[in-house]
């Protein structure tokens, strides 16, 4: 599949099976009157590799070694871009960032790929508000990682863009409301 028939095919789902319509709180405490809910596709078969190989090709030039966030969110999507990964010259590995450190065993909070000194993305499905993808930012850099950007699926265009800006990050967004025939709210 070209890189076009990814990003169309991938759409159609989205607008046919990801967005509700009704009344809706997100995580942000703010009110919508629909919701994207890209976990409905982050898991799905027919979508993730078209995320993967997307979402891959949206950071590509960041000359990064691994991709990941806050779980649970970012999770399938991590796995998707470091599958659609190993097609390439340079494979990425994956981490997920709990949003609290373990209280048992090696008390750690980010798990996978070690990212102290490393060069990394933060992965969200969609944000609103930027917080999620900013917590991951911040336990990463406690850990020593270099955060580069963050990359968005659906970019709900409610201001996360620009507090992800005001640390100092990249913003990518694989699409936006205006892709989804959406309003902002």
């Amino acid at each position: 599949m070209t890189h076009e028939d990814d990003r169309s095919s991938l759409l159609a789902l989205i607008k046919d099976e990801a967005v509700f319509h009704g009344d809706f709180t997100l995580s942000s405490g703010k009110k919508a009157t629909y919701y994207v809910d890209m976990r409905k596709l982050t898991l799905d078969h027919r979508a993730a590799p078209a995320i993967g190989r997307i979402m891959l090709d949206l950071i590509d030039g960041l000359d990064v070694v691994a991709v990941g966030g806050l779980t649970l969110g970012a999770d399938p999507i991590a796995n998707a871009v470091m599958h659609a990964s190993v097609a390439t010259e340079h494979p990425l590995d994956a981490f997920v960032v709990r949003k609290e450190p373990k209280d048992h065993g090696r008390g750690r909070q980010i798990e996978g790929a070690d990212v102290a000194g490393k060069r990394v993305v933060v992965l969200e499905d969609t944000s609103t508000t930027g917080q999620s993808a900013l917590k991951a930012v911040e336990a990463l850099r406690r850990e020593g990682a270099e955060v580069v950007a963050v990359a968005v699926i659906v970019d709900r265009k409610t201001g996360a863009q620009a507090a992800i800006e005001a640390e100092g990050l990249q913003w990518l967004a694989a699409f936006d409301l205006d892709d989804l025939g959406l309003d902002p709210q």
